[in-house]
């Protein structure tokens, strides 16, 4: 047989442990008491080791095979995402998994890129990513492709000045070596 007032003090405790729980939320102290043994969370390279892993492997990180299966030598490198700092871009909490939209992410640390009279339109629009990878890549600066060829990748119209790209292509310039690739006072972005 149940004592009497049993179900009602059994209940008023439960009451009250759910109180506290609701009420501390997920504090430390609260999760030390109720949930001791409980193995914290992975440290960010724990976290991302299965990632790693599988770049390394031979895959880029969106998966896709790499040429011939393996890796692509690094020449630059994103220091956030060198550092482990994945936090100062990425939030798991947002759908869209970046602490800002796509477009204004990239100026959060780099809003010197777009000061000047003249815009490249990707850098004004905020496409970093039409000329620029964001964790690694094989060319320097993050770039996507080799130099000599990211511009011709956009930029097929007829040159203003022929001859001289010709003879500039001919002595193994690239386009950056005249022109910035974010700004410039002249609508050229001649440096």
């Amino acid at each position: 047989m149940i004592p009497s007032g049993w179900l009602t003090r059994t209940g008023a405790g439960a009451l009250l442990a759910l109180l506290l729980l609701l009420t501390l939320g997920c504090s430390r102290d609260v999760a030390s008491l109720l949930f001791d043994g409980v193995p914290a969370p992975p440290q960010p390279d724990v976290f991302c080791a299965p990632w790693l892993a599988a770049k390394q492997a031979g895959y880029s990180s969106n998966g896709a095979a790499k040429k011939n299966g393996t890796p692509r030598p690094q020449t630059s490198v994103h220091p956030p995402f060198q550092e482990k700092k994945c936090d100062d871009c990425h939030d798991r909490t947002k759908q869209s998994g970046l602490v800002a939209p796509k477009k204004e992410l990239c100026f959060l640390c780099h809003d010197y890129i777009i000061k000047g009279t003249f815009v490249h339109a990707p850098a004004a629009g905020g496409e970093c990513l039409a000329c620029h990878v964001p964790h690694d890549s094989s060319y320097p600066y993050l770039l996507k492709s080799e130099r000599a060829k990211l511009c011709s990748s956009c930029h097929a119209e007829q040159r203003l000045a022929r001859g001289l790209h010709e003879k500039v292509a001919k002595a193994n310039l690239v386009c950056t070596d005249c022109h910035d690739p974010h700004t410039g006072s002249n609508r050229f972005f001649l440096k």
